[in-house]
């Protein structure tokens, strides 16, 4: 009895190197010397682009029927920028509002008592029980847990995290 395995039957190769004779032969050996294509390169004043091509009857009949509007000047183009700007920030306003409701509840939080605040504060507490019955808060919360949960990892002997605020 030995230590060493026996050989395997199969090569342990990742690819196959046996590779077997083709049963189709090369098209190249039947045909007689003549009777090959000539080669396309003989034609050299000759480019695709030569060729004629056609349009689409509908392309024309769409810019017949719906003309290119002319270029925009510079009000056109500092009016559509302002369109752009505007629904960005109302995208980013209205995302912000459904999905980080809870920011406003807490800046109110931290501010001295005022008739603003109370309200601020008040309002918040609505929107943000409303948005929780649709579980929008969930993905906040489960960010925020595994900040808290990284926050309290230590390594081994080091002193246990500071109580979070």
């Amino acid at each position: 009895m030995t230590d060493e395995r026996d050989p395997p039957e199969i090569p342990l190769e990742p690819f196959q190197v046996y590779r077997p004779e083709s049963p189709f032969p090369p098209l190249d050996d039947g045909l007689p010397s003549g009777a090959r294509d000539p080669c396309s390169d003989g034609n050299q004043p000759a480019e695709a682009h030569d060729l004629p091509t056609r349009e689409n009857r509908l392309v024309a009949l769409g810019r017949f029927a719906f003309p290119p509007a002319p270029p925009l000047d510079d009000d056109g183009l500092a009016a559509r920028d302002r369109r752009w700007a505007g629904r960005t920030i109302l995208v980013s306003a209205a995302f912000l509002l459904v999905f980080n409701a809870v920011s406003p509840l807490n800046w109110s939080r931290q501010q001295a008592p005022s008739w603003l605040q109370g309200t601020v504060q008040q309002i918040s507490g609505v929107w943000v029980g409303q948005l929780a019955v649709f579980g929008v808060d969930m993905p906040r919360q489960g960010v925020r847990e595994a900040w808290m949960a990284a926050r309290e990892m230590r390594f081994t002997g080091q002193e246990p995290a500071p109580p979070a605020p």
